[in-house]
């Protein structure tokens, strides 16, 4: 596993694998969401192909998100990147092929009214950042966003693509990124949604 990881400043940045499972699980059950108890055992479904306005029902249930949760990331539907301090799992990135994602529930809230435009580029959509709570505001997000734009250059894609809210919102309802960072990397308004913009970042 030890190639699938970056060290940065003391920061490990892990593609999420397989291998990696328990890690993930223990990070949205004792971690991600200790003071915020409205998206406690989350576990990041809602931004992945399967995850669609049909079961999104069912999955209001946690024990059952659990279930697909462990799915997903065995068959490698759920992507996306963990962020390691001193062995620990402290941050966490959902970052998926756009094109994987347009059926999916969390594109629906992202896109509400919006037609989605078809096109032949290939885009690397980053739907989400959570970050422990002890560790917020020590540029954890930066560290990931950096892997992302890294791995998608590699990996042949024309565009990074992201969604910050259009108007300012507390912390968790900042867990799409705040505006400044990607403008920080290079990103430009591409589009808007009813409730988010969105921008894009050319590689």
């Amino acid at each position: 596993m030890s190639n699938e990881c970056n060290n940065m400043n003391n920061i490990s940045i892990c593609k999420l694998s397989p291998e990696r499972l328990d890690d993930y699980l223990y990070f949205f059950e004792h971690v991600a969401h200790t003071d915020n108890k409205e998206w406690d055992r989350c576990y990041c479904v809602n931004f992945c192909s399967d995850h669609n306005a049909k079961i999104a029902d069912i999955l209001r249930d946690p024990e059952i998100r659990r279930t697909y949760a462990i799915k997903y990331v065995n068959e490698n539907i759920l992507q996306g990147y963990l962020a390691y301090y001193d062995g620990q799992v402290i941050g966490w990135c959902n970052t998926n092929d756009r094109k994987d994602c347009l059926g999916c529930f969390g594109w629906q809230i992202i896109s509400e009214k919006t037609k989605t435009i078809e096109e032949s580029a290939r885009v690397k959509s980053v739907f989400c950042f959570t970050v422990a709570p002890a560790m917020r505001g020590k540029h954890i997000a930066t560290e990931l966003m950096e892997r992302v734009i890294q791995d998608a250059s590699k990996d042949g894609y024309d565009y990074i693509e992201s969604y910050p809210n259009k108007t300012e919102s507390d912390m968790y309802y900042n867990f799409v990124g705040p505006i400044g960072m990607y403008k920080k990397f290079g990103f430009e308004q591409f589009g808007e949604t009813e409730n988010r913009l969105i921008y894009r970042k050319k590689l």
